[in-house]
Protein backbone atom coordinates (compact mmCIF):
# COMPACT_ATOMS: atom_id res chain seq x y z
CA UNK A 1 0.00 0.00 0.00
CA UNK A 2 2.98 2.85 0.90
CA UNK A 3 4.68 1.00 -1.87
CA UNK A 4 1.92 1.69 -4.10
CA UNK A 5 0.85 5.39 -2.58
CA UNK A 6 4.53 6.44 -2.83
CA UNK A 7 5.24 5.25 -6.95
CA UNK A 8 1.94 7.76 -7.55
CA UNK A 9 -0.43 4.84 -7.33
CA UNK A 10 1.78 2.32 -8.94
CA UNK A 11 2.05 -1.43 -8.90
CA UNK A 12 3.13 -3.33 -5.36
CA UNK A 13 3.57 -6.86 -5.01
CA UNK A 14 3.15 -8.84 -2.00
CA UNK A 15 4.30 -12.70 -1.23
CA UNK A 16 1.99 -14.61 1.23
CA UNK A 17 1.69 -18.32 2.63
CA UNK A 18 -1.42 -19.68 2.21
CA UNK A 19 -4.49 -19.22 4.04
CA UNK A 20 -2.59 -17.78 7.22
CA UNK A 21 -0.76 -15.42 5.01
CA UNK A 22 -3.62 -14.31 2.71
CA UNK A 23 -6.03 -13.74 5.95
CA UNK A 24 -3.14 -11.80 7.53
CA UNK A 25 -3.03 -9.82 4.42
CA UNK A 26 -6.68 -9.14 3.57
CA UNK A 27 -6.90 -5.97 6.00
CA UNK A 28 -4.58 -4.30 4.47
CA UNK A 29 -5.74 -5.27 0.69
CA UNK A 30 -9.27 -3.70 1.31
CA UNK A 31 -7.59 -0.88 2.58
CA UNK A 32 -5.65 -0.74 -0.75
CA UNK A 33 -8.95 -1.62 -2.99
CA UNK A 34 -10.66 1.54 -1.03
CA UNK A 35 -7.99 3.61 -2.30
CA UNK A 36 -7.54 2.21 -5.92
CA UNK A 37 -4.00 1.00 -5.53
CA UNK A 38 -3.37 -2.13 -7.59
CA UNK A 39 -1.48 -4.48 -5.01
CA UNK A 40 -0.71 -8.05 -6.66
CA UNK A 41 -1.15 -10.79 -3.65
CA UNK A 42 0.61 -13.65 -4.50
CA UNK A 43 0.01 -16.62 -2.53
CA UNK A 44 0.63 -20.09 -2.58
CA UNK A 45 -1.80 -22.72 -2.86
CA UNK A 46 -1.93 -26.58 -2.52
CA UNK A 47 -0.01 -28.99 -4.47
CA UNK A 48 -2.16 -29.12 -8.16
CA UNK A 49 -2.82 -32.98 -7.14
CA UNK A 50 -4.15 -32.13 -4.01
CA UNK A 51 -7.43 -30.40 -5.55
CA UNK A 52 -10.62 -32.40 -6.22
CA UNK A 53 -9.38 -34.53 -3.13
CA UNK A 54 -10.87 -35.13 0.75
CA UNK A 55 -7.45 -34.80 1.77
CA UNK A 56 -7.03 -31.90 4.53
CA UNK A 57 -3.86 -30.13 5.15
CA UNK A 58 -2.34 -27.57 6.78
CA UNK A 59 -2.46 -23.99 7.20
CA UNK A 60 -6.54 -24.79 6.65
CA UNK A 61 -9.22 -24.54 9.38
CA UNK A 62 -9.42 -28.68 8.76
CA UNK A 63 -11.84 -28.88 5.75
CA UNK A 64 -10.84 -30.04 2.70
CA UNK A 65 -11.82 -27.05 0.96
CA UNK A 66 -9.36 -25.06 -0.63
CA UNK A 67 -11.65 -22.41 -2.57
CA UNK A 68 -12.24 -20.51 1.45
CA UNK A 69 -9.22 -17.79 0.81
CA UNK A 70 -10.03 -17.61 -2.87
CA UNK A 71 -13.35 -16.45 -2.06
CA UNK A 72 -12.58 -14.20 0.77
CA UNK A 73 -10.49 -11.98 -1.76
CA UNK A 74 -13.10 -11.59 -4.09
CA UNK A 75 -14.30 -8.81 -1.84
CA UNK A 76 -11.70 -6.96 -1.91
CA UNK A 77 -9.56 -7.55 -5.62
CA UNK A 78 -11.11 -7.04 -9.01
CA UNK A 79 -9.75 -9.98 -10.02
CA UNK A 80 -8.63 -14.01 -8.79
CA UNK A 81 -6.91 -16.62 -10.58
CA UNK A 82 -5.77 -19.81 -9.09
CA UNK A 83 -3.10 -21.38 -11.45
CA UNK A 84 -3.05 -25.59 -11.00
CA UNK A 85 -1.51 -25.90 -14.12
CA UNK A 86 1.78 -24.68 -15.67
CA UNK A 87 0.33 -24.70 -19.36
CA UNK A 88 -1.82 -21.88 -18.82
CA UNK A 89 0.11 -20.29 -16.28
CA UNK A 90 1.21 -17.57 -18.30
CA UNK A 91 -1.65 -16.24 -19.62
CA UNK A 92 -3.25 -16.14 -16.06
CA UNK A 93 -1.04 -14.22 -14.64
CA UNK A 94 -0.63 -11.83 -17.56
CA UNK A 95 -4.72 -11.44 -17.28
CA UNK A 96 -4.71 -10.49 -13.72
CA UNK A 97 -1.70 -8.07 -14.39
CA UNK A 98 -3.76 -6.37 -17.09
CA UNK A 99 -6.88 -5.75 -14.65
CA UNK A 100 -4.60 -4.34 -11.84
CA UNK A 101 -3.38 -1.97 -14.44
CA UNK A 102 -5.97 -1.31 -15.97
CA UNK A 103 -8.62 -0.63 -12.75
CA UNK A 104 -6.01 0.52 -10.73
CA UNK A 105 -7.40 -2.27 -7.57
CA UNK A 106 -5.88 -5.17 -6.04
CA UNK A 107 -5.92 -8.74 -7.63
CA UNK A 108 -5.05 -11.98 -6.17
CA UNK A 109 -3.00 -14.89 -7.50
CA UNK A 110 -2.96 -18.04 -6.13
CA UNK A 111 -0.20 -20.78 -7.37
CA UNK A 112 -0.02 -24.49 -6.86
CA UNK A 113 3.12 -25.03 -4.74
CA UNK A 114 4.53 -27.37 -6.97
CA UNK A 115 4.69 -25.57 -10.02
CA UNK A 116 7.12 -22.87 -9.98
CA UNK A 117 9.83 -24.81 -10.51
CA UNK A 118 8.28 -26.66 -13.33
CA UNK A 119 10.10 -24.84 -16.68
CA UNK A 120 7.59 -23.91 -19.09
CA UNK A 121 7.86 -22.53 -22.93
CA UNK A 122 5.23 -19.94 -21.98
CA UNK A 123 7.59 -18.06 -19.36
CA UNK A 124 11.03 -18.05 -21.69
CA UNK A 125 9.65 -15.65 -24.16
CA UNK A 126 10.50 -11.92 -24.36
CA UNK A 127 8.08 -9.98 -21.39
CA UNK A 128 5.71 -7.84 -22.67
CA UNK A 129 5.06 -3.94 -21.30
CA UNK A 130 1.69 -3.97 -19.70
CA UNK A 131 0.02 -0.42 -20.18
CA UNK A 132 -3.26 0.74 -19.59
CA UNK A 133 -5.55 1.15 -23.17
CA UNK A 134 -5.60 4.61 -24.01
CA UNK A 135 -8.82 5.68 -23.96
CA UNK A 136 -11.22 8.64 -25.24
CA UNK A 137 -14.21 10.46 -24.20
CA UNK A 138 -17.45 10.08 -26.45
CA UNK A 139 -16.59 13.42 -28.95
CA UNK A 140 -20.12 14.72 -29.03
CA UNK A 141 -21.41 13.58 -24.91
CA UNK A 142 -17.95 15.88 -23.99
CA UNK A 143 -18.73 18.78 -26.36
CA UNK A 144 -22.34 18.36 -24.37
CA UNK A 145 -21.18 17.91 -21.41
CA UNK A 146 -18.64 21.34 -21.12
CA UNK A 147 -21.13 23.47 -22.96
CA UNK A 148 -23.69 22.71 -20.18
CA UNK A 149 -21.11 23.35 -17.51
CA UNK A 150 -19.83 26.74 -19.14
CA UNK A 151 -23.46 27.73 -19.33
CA UNK A 152 -24.07 26.56 -15.94
CA UNK A 153 -21.02 28.62 -14.64
CA UNK A 154 -21.97 31.81 -16.54
CA UNK A 155 -24.81 32.05 -14.44
CA UNK A 156 -22.54 32.04 -11.21
CA UNK A 157 -20.87 35.32 -9.14
CA UNK A 158 -18.58 33.68 -7.12
CA UNK A 159 -18.01 29.58 -8.05
CA UNK A 160 -15.29 27.56 -6.69
CA UNK A 161 -13.34 24.67 -7.52
CA UNK A 162 -12.77 21.59 -4.84
CA UNK A 163 -10.20 18.55 -5.86
CA UNK A 164 -10.25 15.06 -4.39
CA UNK A 165 -9.26 12.06 -3.65
CA UNK A 166 -9.60 10.29 -7.43
CA UNK A 167 -7.64 12.30 -9.24
CA UNK A 168 -4.88 10.34 -8.49
CA UNK A 169 -6.52 7.45 -10.00
CA UNK A 170 -7.58 9.15 -12.95
CA UNK A 171 -3.98 10.93 -13.28
CA UNK A 172 -5.94 14.66 -13.75
CA UNK A 173 -3.75 16.49 -11.39
CA UNK A 174 -1.66 18.42 -14.24
CA UNK A 175 -5.69 19.16 -16.02
CA UNK A 176 -6.90 20.05 -12.77
CA UNK A 177 -4.03 22.84 -12.36
CA UNK A 178 -4.61 23.95 -15.91
CA UNK A 179 -8.26 25.02 -15.10
CA UNK A 180 -7.78 25.93 -11.49
CA UNK A 181 -5.19 28.37 -13.15
CA UNK A 182 -7.13 29.21 -16.32
CA UNK A 183 -10.69 29.79 -14.36
CA UNK A 184 -9.12 31.69 -11.31
CA UNK A 185 -11.83 30.82 -8.80
CA UNK A 186 -10.43 30.36 -5.46
CA UNK A 187 -9.62 26.07 -5.34
CA UNK A 188 -9.50 23.71 -2.17
CA UNK A 189 -8.97 20.31 -1.79
CA UNK A 190 -10.97 17.46 0.64
CA UNK A 191 -9.17 15.97 3.14
CA UNK A 192 -8.67 12.67 1.51
CA UNK A 193 -7.04 14.74 -1.41
CA UNK A 194 -4.35 16.19 -0.07
CA UNK A 195 -0.86 15.77 -1.26
CA UNK A 196 -2.40 15.44 -4.87
CA UNK A 197 -2.87 19.19 -5.75
CA UNK A 198 0.08 21.42 -5.33
CA UNK A 199 -0.49 24.05 -2.28
CA UNK A 200 1.77 26.67 -3.76
CA UNK A 201 -0.86 28.14 -5.95
CA UNK A 202 -1.91 31.55 -5.50
CA UNK A 203 -5.77 30.75 -5.79
CA UNK A 204 -5.43 27.83 -3.58
CA UNK A 205 -7.16 28.40 -0.24
CA UNK A 206 -6.84 24.84 2.16
CA UNK A 207 -8.54 22.33 2.99
CA UNK A 208 -12.56 22.23 2.86
CA UNK A 209 -13.45 19.72 5.80
CA UNK A 210 -16.83 20.90 6.97
CA UNK A 211 -16.34 22.60 10.31
CA UNK A 212 -12.39 21.56 10.68
CA UNK A 213 -11.21 23.45 7.09
CA UNK A 214 -8.64 25.50 7.14
CA UNK A 215 -9.38 29.17 8.41
CA UNK A 216 -12.35 30.41 6.00
CA UNK A 217 -12.26 27.77 3.57
CA UNK A 218 -15.17 26.39 4.58
CA UNK A 219 -17.14 30.07 4.89
CA UNK A 220 -15.89 30.32 1.45
CA UNK A 221 -16.98 27.02 -0.16
CA UNK A 222 -20.40 26.87 1.51
CA UNK A 223 -21.09 30.05 0.67
CA UNK A 224 -20.61 30.12 -3.12
CA UNK A 225 -23.49 29.56 -5.45
CA UNK A 226 -21.93 26.95 -7.39
CA UNK A 227 -18.94 24.44 -6.77
CA UNK A 228 -17.17 22.21 -8.70
CA UNK A 229 -15.96 19.12 -7.09
CA UNK A 230 -13.49 16.99 -8.95
CA UNK A 231 -12.96 13.47 -7.63
CA UNK A 232 -14.98 13.97 -4.42
CA UNK A 233 -15.94 11.10 -2.03
CA UNK A 234 -18.04 12.36 0.59
CA UNK A 235 -18.45 9.74 3.37
CA UNK A 236 -18.94 10.53 6.63
CA UNK A 237 -15.48 10.85 7.77
CA UNK A 238 -14.86 14.07 4.60
CA UNK A 239 -18.38 15.41 5.70
CA UNK A 240 -18.17 15.82 9.23
CA UNK A 241 -20.63 13.43 10.07
CA UNK A 242 -22.64 14.15 6.83
CA UNK A 243 -23.17 17.89 8.28
CA UNK A 244 -21.33 20.28 5.11
CA UNK A 245 -23.75 22.84 3.60
CA UNK A 246 -23.51 20.98 0.49
CA UNK A 247 -26.31 21.11 -2.15
CA UNK A 248 -27.19 18.59 -4.80
CA UNK A 249 -28.94 22.30 -6.89
CA UNK A 250 -25.53 23.71 -6.64
CA UNK A 251 -23.03 20.95 -7.45
CA UNK A 252 -21.09 20.25 -10.65
CA UNK A 253 -19.97 16.82 -9.87
CA UNK A 254 -16.87 15.56 -12.12
CA UNK A 255 -16.20 11.77 -11.81
CA UNK A 256 -13.88 9.58 -13.32
CA UNK A 257 -15.93 9.41 -16.45
CA UNK A 258 -19.08 11.13 -15.50
CA UNK A 259 -20.34 14.71 -14.91
CA UNK A 260 -23.00 15.12 -13.18
CA UNK A 261 -24.38 19.04 -12.82
CA UNK A 262 -27.14 20.41 -10.61
CA UNK A 263 -28.07 16.64 -9.59
CA UNK A 264 -30.34 16.86 -12.75
CA UNK A 265 -28.38 16.16 -15.69
CA UNK A 266 -25.92 13.46 -15.97
CA UNK A 267 -22.90 12.61 -18.87
CA UNK A 268 -21.67 9.38 -19.19
CA UNK A 269 -18.45 8.64 -21.30
CA UNK A 270 -16.79 11.93 -20.45
CA UNK A 271 -13.26 11.09 -18.79
CA UNK A 272 -11.61 13.68 -16.22
CA UNK A 273 -9.08 14.55 -17.60
CA UNK A 274 -10.50 15.25 -20.71
CA UNK A 275 -13.56 17.51 -19.29
CA UNK A 276 -11.00 19.27 -17.35
CA UNK A 277 -8.86 19.88 -20.12
CA UNK A 278 -11.18 21.03 -22.34
CA UNK A 279 -12.90 23.95 -19.62
CA UNK A 280 -8.84 24.61 -19.10
CA UNK A 281 -9.14 26.13 -22.86
CA UNK A 282 -12.63 27.26 -22.91
CA UNK A 283 -13.13 28.80 -19.70
CA UNK A 284 -13.86 32.60 -19.06
CA UNK A 285 -12.19 33.69 -15.56
CA UNK A 286 -14.09 34.08 -12.36
CA UNK A 287 -12.02 35.05 -9.35
CA UNK A 288 -14.52 36.74 -7.29
CA UNK A 289 -14.68 34.03 -4.75
CA UNK A 290 -10.64 34.36 -4.25
CA UNK A 291 -11.51 37.72 -4.01
CA UNK A 292 -13.49 37.45 -1.31
CA UNK A 293 -11.49 34.99 0.47
CA UNK A 294 -8.76 37.28 0.54
CA UNK A 295 -10.70 40.08 1.88
CA UNK A 296 -11.56 37.79 5.05
CA UNK A 297 -8.49 35.87 5.47
CA UNK A 298 -6.37 36.21 8.48
CA UNK A 299 -2.86 34.15 8.77
CA UNK A 300 -3.01 31.55 11.60
CA UNK A 301 -0.83 33.01 14.80
CA UNK A 302 2.15 31.25 16.02
CA UNK A 303 1.91 29.21 19.13
CA UNK A 304 4.18 30.59 22.12
CA UNK A 305 7.04 29.77 22.82
CA UNK A 306 7.07 27.61 26.19
CA UNK A 307 10.36 28.66 27.26
CA UNK A 308 12.78 26.65 29.75
CA UNK A 309 11.59 23.14 29.82
CA UNK A 310 8.19 23.80 30.05
CA UNK A 311 6.00 20.32 28.88
CA UNK A 312 6.12 20.30 25.17
CA UNK A 313 1.98 20.48 23.47
CA UNK A 314 1.35 19.35 19.90
CA UNK A 315 1.08 22.95 18.23
CA UNK A 316 4.33 23.86 19.50
CA UNK A 317 5.84 20.52 18.15
CA UNK A 318 3.62 20.63 14.44
CA UNK A 319 4.98 24.56 13.97
CA UNK A 320 8.75 23.00 14.26
CA UNK A 321 7.70 20.22 11.69
CA UNK A 322 5.95 22.49 9.58
CA UNK A 323 9.94 24.25 9.16
CA UNK A 324 11.65 21.21 8.95
CA UNK A 325 9.10 20.52 5.54
CA UNK A 326 11.45 20.20 2.10
CA UNK A 327 9.86 19.20 -1.62
CA UNK A 328 12.12 15.75 -1.16
CA UNK A 329 10.20 14.87 2.04
CA UNK A 330 6.81 12.74 2.28
CA UNK A 331 4.52 12.82 5.37
CA UNK A 332 2.77 9.74 5.85
CA UNK A 333 -0.42 10.13 8.82
CA UNK A 334 -1.31 8.03 10.97
CA UNK A 335 -5.49 7.83 11.28
CA UNK A 336 -6.09 9.80 14.67
CA UNK A 337 -5.42 13.57 15.73
CA UNK A 338 -2.37 13.04 13.40
CA UNK A 339 -5.28 13.88 10.41
CA UNK A 340 -5.85 16.66 11.70
CA UNK A 341 -2.19 18.06 12.39
CA UNK A 342 -1.55 16.97 9.11
CA UNK A 343 -4.04 18.72 7.08
CA UNK A 344 -2.58 22.16 8.72
CA UNK A 345 1.10 21.47 7.51
CA UNK A 346 1.72 23.81 4.36
CA UNK A 347 3.04 21.47 1.91
CA UNK A 348 6.44 22.53 -0.20
CA UNK A 349 5.79 22.08 -3.69
CA UNK A 350 7.33 18.17 -4.68
CA UNK A 351 6.43 17.44 -0.95
CA UNK A 352 4.39 14.11 -1.19
CA UNK A 353 1.46 13.24 1.58
CA UNK A 354 -0.44 10.09 2.11
CA UNK A 355 -2.80 9.05 4.57
CA UNK A 356 -5.94 6.58 4.87
CA UNK A 357 -8.83 8.03 5.44
CA UNK A 358 -11.76 6.05 3.76
CA UNK A 359 -10.59 2.64 4.98
CA UNK A 360 -8.73 3.84 8.46
CA UNK A 361 -7.05 1.27 9.60
CA UNK A 362 -5.01 2.02 13.06
CA UNK A 363 -1.48 0.86 12.41
CA UNK A 364 -1.52 1.16 8.62
CA UNK A 365 1.12 3.90 8.89
CA UNK A 366 3.70 1.81 9.84
CA UNK A 367 3.75 -0.50 7.29
CA UNK A 368 3.32 2.16 4.28
CA UNK A 369 6.05 3.97 6.10
CA UNK A 370 8.10 1.54 5.56
CA UNK A 371 7.23 0.78 1.74
CA UNK A 372 6.88 4.62 0.73
CA UNK A 373 10.29 4.61 2.71
CA UNK A 374 11.52 1.58 0.14
CA UNK A 375 10.21 3.02 -3.03
CA UNK A 376 11.40 6.41 -2.60
CA UNK A 377 14.95 6.50 -2.50
CA UNK A 378 15.01 10.60 -3.19
CA UNK A 379 12.58 11.53 -0.90
CA UNK A 380 13.40 11.38 3.41
CA UNK A 381 9.97 10.13 4.94
CA UNK A 382 8.57 11.56 7.66
CA UNK A 383 5.73 9.68 9.82
CA UNK A 384 3.21 10.93 12.63
CA UNK A 385 1.93 8.15 14.30
CA UNK A 386 0.25 7.78 17.60
CA UNK A 387 0.77 5.30 20.62
CA UNK A 388 -1.78 3.56 19.85
CA UNK A 389 -1.27 2.92 16.52
CA UNK A 390 2.26 1.74 17.03
CA UNK A 391 1.13 -1.03 19.14
CA UNK A 392 -0.47 -2.12 16.63
CA UNK A 393 1.93 -3.16 13.74
CA UNK A 394 5.51 -1.84 15.52
CA UNK A 395 7.21 -4.55 14.28
CA UNK A 396 7.36 -3.08 10.72
CA UNK A 397 10.26 -0.64 12.47
CA UNK A 398 12.60 -3.70 12.49
CA UNK A 399 12.26 -4.19 8.36
CA UNK A 400 13.45 -0.88 8.03
CA UNK A 401 16.42 -1.35 9.86
CA UNK A 402 17.44 -4.44 7.95
CA UNK A 403 17.05 -2.51 4.83
CA UNK A 404 18.44 0.39 5.96
CA UNK A 405 15.85 2.75 5.93
CA UNK A 406 15.78 5.89 7.03
CA UNK A 407 12.53 7.70 7.87
CA UNK A 408 12.05 9.51 10.39
CA UNK A 409 8.97 8.33 12.87
CA UNK A 410 7.74 11.10 15.22
CA UNK A 411 5.85 8.73 17.73
CA UNK A 412 2.77 10.80 19.60
CA UNK A 413 2.46 9.42 23.27
CA UNK A 414 -0.62 10.59 23.98
CA UNK A 415 -1.36 7.60 26.52
CA UNK A 416 -4.55 6.29 24.53
CA UNK A 417 -6.63 6.41 21.82
CA UNK A 418 -7.44 9.92 21.61
CA UNK A 419 -9.52 9.94 18.24
CA UNK A 420 -11.78 7.22 20.03
CA UNK A 421 -11.79 8.97 23.11
CA UNK A 422 -13.62 12.27 21.23
CA UNK A 423 -15.96 9.65 19.48
CA UNK A 424 -17.02 7.70 22.52
CA UNK A 425 -14.92 7.51 25.45
CA UNK A 426 -14.80 4.16 27.39
CA UNK A 427 -12.24 2.05 29.51
CA UNK A 428 -11.25 0.53 26.30
CA UNK A 429 -9.73 3.17 24.91
CA UNK A 430 -6.57 2.83 27.75
CA UNK A 431 -3.30 1.32 26.32
CA UNK A 432 -0.78 -0.17 27.83
CA UNK A 433 2.11 2.09 28.08
CA UNK A 434 5.00 0.70 26.23
CA UNK A 435 9.13 2.18 26.43
CA UNK A 436 8.88 2.97 23.09
CA UNK A 437 12.23 3.94 22.69
CA UNK A 438 13.36 1.13 24.45
CA UNK A 439 11.27 -1.53 21.92
CA UNK A 440 12.87 0.18 19.43
CA UNK A 441 16.59 -0.43 19.92
CA UNK A 442 15.72 -4.07 20.62
CA UNK A 443 14.36 -4.16 17.11
CA UNK A 444 17.33 -2.65 16.06
CA UNK A 445 19.56 -5.44 17.36
CA UNK A 446 22.18 -5.35 19.48
CA UNK A 447 24.62 -3.48 18.23
CA UNK A 448 22.07 -0.81 17.23
CA UNK A 449 23.13 -0.03 14.01
CA UNK A 450 20.83 2.05 11.57
CA UNK A 451 18.73 3.41 14.21
CA UNK A 452 18.34 6.33 16.65
CA UNK A 453 15.94 7.18 18.99
CA UNK A 454 15.07 10.45 20.97
CA UNK A 455 12.84 10.79 23.75
CA UNK A 456 11.26 13.93 23.97
CA UNK A 457 9.48 15.96 26.77
CA UNK A 458 10.18 20.15 26.22
CA UNK A 459 10.58 22.08 22.94
CA UNK A 460 13.89 22.64 23.11
CA UNK A 461 14.56 18.62 23.09
CA UNK A 462 11.97 18.78 19.99
CA UNK A 463 14.02 21.10 18.32
CA UNK A 464 17.19 19.12 19.06
CA UNK A 465 16.11 15.78 18.23
CA UNK A 466 14.35 16.61 14.70
CA UNK A 467 17.71 18.44 14.05
CA UNK A 468 19.87 16.04 14.93
CA UNK A 469 17.29 13.35 12.58
CA UNK A 470 17.81 15.19 9.68
CA UNK A 471 21.17 15.14 9.94
CA UNK A 472 21.08 11.30 10.70
CA UNK A 473 19.77 10.50 6.99
CA UNK A 474 21.56 7.49 6.97
CA UNK A 475 19.04 5.05 9.29
CA UNK A 476 15.91 5.02 10.98
CA UNK A 477 15.22 7.87 13.23
CA UNK A 478 12.36 7.48 16.00
CA UNK A 479 11.27 10.52 18.00
CA UNK A 480 9.30 9.79 20.58
CA UNK A 481 7.09 12.95 21.55
CA UNK A 482 5.02 12.93 25.27
CA UNK A 483 2.53 14.81 25.27
CA UNK A 484 -0.41 15.36 27.25
CA UNK A 485 -3.15 13.34 27.55
CA UNK A 486 -6.22 15.70 26.67
CA UNK A 487 -3.46 17.96 24.40
CA UNK A 488 -5.61 17.17 20.82
CA UNK A 489 -6.64 19.50 18.28
CA UNK A 490 -9.44 21.78 18.50
CA UNK A 491 -10.47 20.05 15.12
CA UNK A 492 -10.53 16.74 16.58
CA UNK A 493 -12.68 17.68 19.33
CA UNK A 494 -15.28 19.34 17.20
CA UNK A 495 -15.24 16.37 14.20
CA UNK A 496 -15.57 14.06 16.32
CA UNK A 497 -19.04 15.09 18.03
CA UNK A 498 -20.13 15.49 14.78
CA UNK A 499 -18.97 12.32 13.82
CA UNK A 500 -20.47 10.62 17.26
CA UNK A 501 -23.77 12.30 16.56
CA UNK A 502 -24.39 11.02 12.79
CA UNK A 503 -22.89 7.57 14.46
CA UNK A 504 -25.35 7.40 17.25
CA UNK A 505 -28.68 8.31 15.49
CA UNK A 506 -31.98 6.21 17.02
CA UNK A 507 -33.12 3.45 14.61
CA UNK A 508 -35.75 4.82 12.07
CA UNK A 509 -39.25 3.37 12.84
CA UNK A 510 -39.91 0.39 11.53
Amino acid sequence: DGYSRARGGGVAVVCVTFTVGGLSAINAVAGAFSDNLPVIVISGCPNSNDFGTERVLHHTIGHPDFGQVFRCFQQVTVHQTCIKSIENGARKIDHALEHAVTQRKPVYIEIACNLPSVPHSSFKGPICKLTRPVRASSAGELDLCVSDILATLSTAVKPVLCAGARIRKCEAKADFHAFAEAWGAAFAVMPNGKGMIDEDKDNFIGTFWGQVSSPFCCETVESADMYIFVGAIHNDYTSCGYTTLLKEEKMIAIHENEVVICGERRYHGVLMREVLAMLASKCERQDASLVNYRRMFVPRGQPPALGNGGPLTMNVLMHHVQELLTPDMCVVAETGDSWFNGQKLKLPKGCLYEFQMQYGSIGWSVGATLGAAAALKDKRVLALIGDGSFQMTAQDVSTMVKYHLNPIIILLNNDGYVIEVEIHDGPYNEIHPWDYCGLVRSLAGKRGENCHTYLVKTEAEAEAALALAMQRDDAVNFIEVVVGRDDCTVELLEWGSRVSAANGRAPNPQ
